[in-house]
């Protein structure tokens, strides 16, 4: 069960035109959107990964409204923990539960996933935030992930653990998110 202070979002390069050619773009969009918002709302710790921001482009604009003063951590390694820079953000954030959510599901999710499993941590893949350009590497990446380890959620399932309660203050915001 995910447990709001011990959990945090990461989301793994949602950025320029790969984020509009990956399958079911505007729906993963839409998904991470919410996903955002809901970690917002819940005040979880979010890291913002970017692959090679120079050629790919900054994360898109519908997430970046929803992530003041979050500054995007530059990669360039598939496997995000091969950046000292994005450990000692990961460690910073005394959580033991990362939430993951991103671009390309059979690549960069996957081995970031990977990586943050082998440091110990728990690692839950949000499945309707997750997407490749072709839908069977989808599909491949989520089996691949589940089988080493990962927890498989939905941006409903997570935010309604995450809240617990229907009487907790945030209820509301997540009731509307998830509608």
């Amino acid at each position: 069960m995910l447990l709001r202070e011990k959990t945090g979002l990461i989301l793994v390069d949602v950025q320029g035109k790969l984020a509009r050619t990956v399958h079911n773009s505007e729906s993963l969009i839409a998904s991470c959107e919410k996903l955002v918002q809901g970690a917002n709302a819940l005040e979880l710790p979010i890291i913002v990964l970017e692959q090679n921001p120079e050629k790919l482009g900054e994360t898109v604009h519908e997430l970046k409204r929803h992530l003041p003063g979050i500054a995007p951590i530059k990669k360039y390694c598939f496997d995000a923990c091969k950046s000292p820079e994005v450990l000692d953000a990961v460690k910073k954030q005394g959580v033991d539960t990362w939430l993951i959510c991103g671009i390309e599901a059979h690549i960069c999710v996957y081995q970031t996933t990977l990586g943050l499993l082998g440091q110990g941590y728990k690692i839950e893949v949000v499945s309707d935030c997750v997407s490749s350009r072709d839908a069977a590497h989808i599909t491949l990446g989520i089996d691949r992930l589940r089988a080493s380890g990962a927890q498989i959620t939905a941006v409903e399932m997570c935010l309604y653990e995450l809240v617990q309660d229907c009487r907790a203050p945030e209820f509301r915001d997540i009731l509307n998110l998830v509608r």
